[in-house]
């Protein structure tokens, strides 16, 4: 009988029946080979450049970031081992300037690219929401609100100021608390909206348990605050609470 697998001279992997079964890249792939040596395909930038950001993965995008590794680690060896010793890309982007530094391959030169570039995508949502147009986009309003609050480790209690057509004038972060939670005075709220003249307002806070699930509370304050500000014809438009992976706004509720 003829042999069912052929090996093939070249590689020394087997085909035939055999070559049905997928092998992933990386099992020929020496653990101290640099991304360099890499197929081609295989590159983080590559691969970004082939199919767009959002086809990396957290691992790839944070490889990239790094640049290099370490001795014996490629920059997506050293970008596997930090989203595992800080649980996920959330945490290590919010982590503080001593708990990034204190990671083996990284320091403050890191650190300060890593904050500009948050600053930068703040900036970018920002400039896209403050251009002067109408908030038209309960998405990307959401987004924003997410970007800025999500990461806080503590309650922060915030608000977009807008004018009578909906165009935002600031976005303040008014209150701070704990892990459990921050107090907001319906009076400070009332006096920042007539400072910024405004006449609608969105407010937002984050929970730092990353569950986004409003609570009772939330909404009595949501409602103390509509009836302290109808007194002087400000419109309370949304209140969205902020959690890790998601946002929900209590206006779609039906509290507002």
């Amino acid at each position: 009988m003829r042999e069912a697998m052929q090996r093939n001279s070249t590689t020394g992997i087997s085909t035939g029946k055999c070559a049905k079964l997928a092998i992933p890249i990386e099992c020929f792939m020496d653990e101290d080979m640099a991304i360099s040596d890499w197929p081609e395909q295989e590159r983080p930038r590559e691969k970004l450049l082939r199919s767009g950001a959002q086809a990396l993965s957290d691992a790839e995008l944070l490889a990239i970031f790094l640049r290099t590794g370490t001795p014996g680690n490629s920059a997506l060896d050293l970008a596997r081992n930090l989203l595992q010793q800080f649980g996920s890309l959330r945490s290590l982007l919010a982590a503080s300037r001593t708990e990034f530094c204190s990671m083996h391959g990284l320091g403050d030169a890191k650190f300060c690219q890593l904050q500009a570039i948050i600053e930068m995508a703040h900036r970018h949502l920002r400039e896209s929401l403050e251009r002067g147009d109408a908030l038209t986009s309960p998405e990307q309003t959401q987004r924003y609100l997410r970007l800025r609050l999500q990461s806080y480790p503590y309650e922060v209690f915030a608000c977009l100021f807008l004018d009578n057509r909906h165009r935002i004038i600031a976005f303040e972060e008014l209150f701070q608390g704990t892990i459990d939670g921050a107090s907001v005075y319906p009076r400070e709220v009332v006096r920042r909206s007539l400072h910024h003249n405004a006449a609608a307002v969105i407010f937002s806070h984050n929970h730092p348990s990353g569950v986004a699930e409003p609570s009772q509370a939330d909404e009595q304050i949501t409602l103390r605050l509509k009836e302290a500000l109808a007194l002087i014809d400000v419109r309370v438009l949304d209140h969205i609470v902020v959690g890790y992976e998601n946002s929900i706004s209590l206006a779609e509720r039906g509290v507002i």
